[in-house]
């Protein structure tokens, strides 16, 4: 009873599994998937984190610095009574405690304008973390066009093997009736096998862009993948406003989190100049203290030690004062500090021109390619169907003798790579619209 039990387990736990791997996956799961679980990406969120610990302590560092202190000391061979500061010679302890602080009044607004540049820097660190989001969906969606590609091949294969197959059968029967010749059967089992080979190489490909995407997804234990991979036939509208690099641009400056951040990052630089000419100017601290403490010298007159809550109390001092700094000679260190620092700033402006050039020219490219493909798609189906009549009639003419194997061949890789061709035209077209509606700030994935 207990076997029989076990067995149930094992298989039902096995339906499970492969029910489970039988799952379809849509491009938003496999997103959401691999921003949950990719370690690079955490790694920038560890680095965001400690850049936000940065900007709450430039915070914290207005307020007044404290300290408290003891020590316990004992004295041998010469020293001076800290009670009456007569030179003995006798050993003796000291237990002195002390508190005290000091606050910085002026310092030609160092703090504040650090402030501002570690809260733009860590601004710019989020930034820079949902841009690699951004960047990990599309390599996803990349990985899982692939899939779609390529099952697309794979279906083109098995049909260009049925027919060859279907041929084969066809001239064999045709050589039993004295219709063909033994050479006709060659060119057909030669076509057979070419497309039992193009079958496996396809299957190959696929095998290895569903292991892409499970990598990119970062799925453990997990070898195979389904994905819905259904695509519509696109059509050119005739009446569809053609895009503008420069609107979709002006879209895309607005959001990106690239040109975010390397804005923040240029705002940062700017306030380090500040934070640098700051040093320049004087600086005025208020500082105060109290101490007091227990010594073994401190004697009454009877010569007994006084007891130490009351030589805490007695011994007790206080202190309170100003400090003023200004800065002379250092060896020219501070200006060379703000011209090091204007040079950054310089740069990070430098880099935000960089990637804003960088933004338009990929935009340009973008918005030139869905142009040319708005007529390549068109055409690629009328070349498709086109070779598909043109097989059609070849494959008829074959089975009534009127053409050679060869011919057939030839008709028919045509059409396969009719095929092939209007499925990659396909393919980028929608993923070139996607990346575009990306640009232009609309929901093309569902990333906070």
């Amino acid at each position: 009873m207990n076997l029989k039990l076990t067995f149930q387990l094992i298989f039902f736990s096995l339906l499970g599994s492969s029910l489970f791997s039988q799952e379809k996956w849509t491009l938003d799961e496999c997103v959401a998937h691999a921003i949950e679980h990719n370690l690079q990406l955490k790694d920038f969120k560890y680095t965001s984190d400690s850049g936000r610990e940065t900007y709450r302590q430039s915070i914290r560092n207005l307020l007044p610095n404290v300290n408290a202190g003891t020590s316990y000391t004992v004295n041998f061979g010469r020293s001076t009574d800290p009670f009456t500061n007569d030179v003995v010679t006798t050993e003796f302890f000291s237990n002195p405690f002390s508190l005290d602080g000091f606050i910085d009044l002026f310092q030609g607004f160092q703090k504040m304008n650090s402030i501002k540049a570690s809260k733009f820097l860590y601004k710019a660190l989020s930034e820079e973390t949902l841009q690699q989001k951004y960047l990990l969906a599309f390599r996803v969606m990349e990985a899982f066009n692939n899939i779609r590609f390529f099952e697309g091949l794979v279906k083109i294969s098995k049909e260009q093997l049925e027919v060859s197959k279907t041929n084969y059968q066809l001239v064999e029967k045709q050589i039993e009736l004295g219709l063909m010749a033994g050479a006709d059967l060659y060119e057909a089992k030669s076509a057979l096998l070419g497309d039992e080979l193009n079958l496996t190489q396809s299957e190959n490909q696929l095998a290895a862009a569903k292991l892409a995407l499970i990598q990119e997804m970062n799925l453990e234990n997990v070898s195979d993948i389904a994905i819905q991979s259904e695509l519509e036939e696109i059509q050119m509208v005739e009446n569809e406003m053609e895009m503008k690099s420069d609107s979709v641009y002006s879209k895309a400056r607005e959001f990106l989190p690239l040109i975010m951040a390397q804005e923040l990052r240029a705002k940062a630089a700017k306030k380090q100049v500040a934070v640098s000419r700051g040093r320049l100017y004087p600086s005025l601290s208020m500082f105060a203290g109290i101490g007091t403490g227990y010594f073994e010298t401190t004697r009454d007159s009877l010569n007994n030690t006084l007891p130490f809550r009351e030589q805490f109390r007695d011994n007790t001092s206080r202190f309170i004062g100003v400090r003023l700094n200004v800065p002379i000679s250092n060896g020219w260190s501070a200006r060379s500090q703000v011209k090091q620092a204007k040079i950054e700033k310089l740069r990070a402006e430098n880099n935000l021109k960089v990637q804003e050039q960088v933004l338009f020219q990929t935009i340009q490219q973008l918005v030139q390619e869905y142009n040319s493909l708005q007529v390549e798609i068109n055409q690629s189906n009328q070349n498709m169907e086109a070779q598909r009549l043109a097989f059609t009639i070849a494959q008829k003419r074959y089975e009534k003798g009127m053409i050679n194997g060869i011919e057939l061949f030839t008709a028919k890789n045509l059409f396969a790579n009719a095929q092939n061709s209007n499925l990659q035209v396909q393919l980028r077209s929608e993923v070139n619209k996607c990346t575009l509606d990306f640009y232009r700030g609309l929901p093309v994935f569902n990333i906070n």
